[in-house]
């Protein structure tokens, strides 16, 4: 009903910035919430942010608070992840998805895109 691709990711190094995009066809995306997770290198699916459907609420892990920026325009059907200051543990493919409930537990029964690499060197 909703696919979702993301694109963006690429090879920096630390420090760099990047904006991931996350490109919804199927249904338009305004009455969900998105989200970011991402999976590093023999790592579990972490959450990495979220907005809300209106834009009024988001939500950051720790470790990307100050430097990521969650971001959606529901004209473009696109949702954003600008990141800044980028570290090597940001490493990791990088997924968008969808939720119908506000919080981050909620997204695992949401739509998911394949995912875009982020890889940031030493």
């Amino acid at each position: 009903q909703v696919q979702l691709v993301e694109s963006g990711g690429g090879l920096v190094q630390t420090g760099d910035s990047l904006r991931l995009s996350c490109a919804a066809s199927g249904r338009t995306i305004i009455r969900y919430h998105m989200g970011w997770f991402r999976q590093g290198p023999g790592k579990e699916r972490e959450f990495v942010a979220a907005v809300s459907w209106s834009g009024g609420s988001v939500s950051y892990a720790d470790s990307v608070k100050g430097r990521f920026t969650i971001s959606r325009d529901n004209a473009k059907n696109t949702v954003y992840l600008q990141m800044i200051s980028l570290k090597p543990e940001d490493t990791a493919v990088y997924y968008c998805a969808t939720s119908t409930t506000w919080g981050k537990v909620h997204f695992k029964s949401g739509y998911w895109g394949q995912g875009t690499q982020v890889t940031v060197s030493s």
